[in-house]
């Protein structure tokens, strides 16, 4: 495989995104900074298709990357294959406004053709192909320029990697016919809505007790506020609050300025300064939360009690033993927090219960909850034995044991 030197200018960019606008995939990495910025700072980019590879400098002064990104976003011929690639598209995304399609990535697929939950890159590459990759330059601070020749070539063993260990994988995926699993998940990973930042939506992610309106009209408010200002000073929004301090302001809202200084999590300057006005501003702005946007009443992990509780703990048991059957990970099968919300009696909008997931796992699933299916011991291993109808009557309120489930 040739190893082009680091690209920073256009024409050479042209030039490489025209051949590689040839191949069937590239295998795409980037690396960036962004611990103390709101936008995450592109620091390289890293691609490479079966015969050639090479590193992208973003920050080399008058580079376009119309070429690459055109090329990524624009072109559907070519598959862009990533692996744990959620970050590298939220980067795209927020370039370009489009994310990279088709897509594929490693990570989701071994889930399908392995139990690995979430195998790290170093172990892909270990498995695949023997190597141990040396992870000297791992946590470099890639927004320094410039870049030694250890950094670049650590950077673009990323690619290089990953364009000879993502055909295996694909043969592999074949020869399971499992290919269909992922479908959905991949277009998932490509949804823009996923990487869509809309400050008015920021509060969905903050932890906070009970339904109360007012509470959490104030959340979202302030919540909106700090997406705002966080983006204005282009710094992580933590620095401006944690999320348990603005679920904190949302339930125990300040009467006036100075009180700010007595919430825990605040600078005792906001108590007369220009953030803490407009914190308090909003605060008294804020509106109670409209009916229609409200949290759905059944919660994730629906309230079970302690027979549903068991139920959930016997069907995540069935879970690992399906997985372990099929050699895919759990994961990929089902949520706990569906498994749950199964045990609690909720039936639809599961997708445990729909589509492939169904027929490899959930059917057996409804049925361990409706009590059409046991577990038995077999040779010492733990198997499931569907219920027989005729001798437990229907197979409801029947006690499990060993001579019963003997198949």
């Amino acid at each position: 495989m040739k190893i082009h030197p680091l690209i920073t200018n256009t024409q050479e960019l042209v030039d490489l995104c025209a051949r590689l606008a040839k191949s069937d995939f590239v295998a795409v990495d980037t690396e960036f900074m962004r611990e103390n910025t709101y936008w995450p700072e592109l620091c390289l980019v890293q691609i490479a298709n079966t015969e050639e590879a090479a590193a992208v400098d973003p920050m080399a002064e008058g580079i376009d990357l119309s070429p690459l990104l055109d090329l990524l976003t624009h072109n559907e011929d070519v598959l862009k294959v990533f692996h744990a690639g959620g970050q590298d598209v939220e980067i795209i995304f927020n370039a370009t406004g489009r994310t990279p399609h088709p897509i594929f990535d490693t990570q989701i697929a071994m889930m399908a053709i392995s139990q690995s939950e979430q195998i790290g890159y170093s172990n892909l590459v270990e498995s695949w192909l023997g190597l141990t990759i040396d992870k000297g330059a791992r946590f470099t601070d890639w927004s320094r320029r410039p870049l030694t020749e250890r950094q670049i070539e650590y950077a673009i063993g990323d690619v290089t990697h990953l364009s000879r260990i993502f055909p295996k994988i694909l043969k592999r995926l074949i020869k399971t016919e499992r290919g269909e699993w992922l479908d959905q998940e991949m277009e998932k990973l490509a949804d823009p809505e996923n990487y869509r930042n809309d400050p008015s939506q920021a509060w969905k992610r903050i932890k906070a007790a009970g339904r109360n309106p007012q509470m959490l009209g104030r959340l979202k408010a302030i919540a909106e506020w700090r997406e705002h200002e966080a983006q204005s000073k282009n710094i992580p929004r933590g620095r401006i609050a944690r999320d348990e301090t603005l679920a904190d302001l949302a339930s125990h809202p300040p009467r006036q300025q100075a009180d700010l200084a007595k919430v825990r999590g605040l600078s005792q300057g906001w108590k007369d300064n220009e953030i803490g006005k407009r914190l308090m501003s909003t605060i008294e702005k804020a509106h109670p939360l409209p009916e229609d946007e409200m949290p759905p009443r059944v919660p994730r992990g629906a309230p079970l009690g302690k027979e549903g509780a068991l139920v959930a703990d016997l069907l995540k048991l069935l879970l690992k033993i399906r997985a372990r059957e099929i050699d895919a990970a759990a994961r990929l099968l089902a949520r706990s927090d569906e498994l749950e919300m199964l045990a609690a009696g909720v039936r639809k909008n599961l997708s445990l219960l729909e589509g492939w997931r169904f027929e490899v796992f959930g059917r057996d699933a409804l049925d361990l909850v409706e009590g059409k299916l046991a577990f038995a011991v077999e040779n010492g291993k733990l198997k499931m034995t569907h219920v027989d109808e005729e001798n437990f009557g229907g197979g409801k309120g029947s006690e499990y044991t060993d001579s019963q489930a003997a198949s």
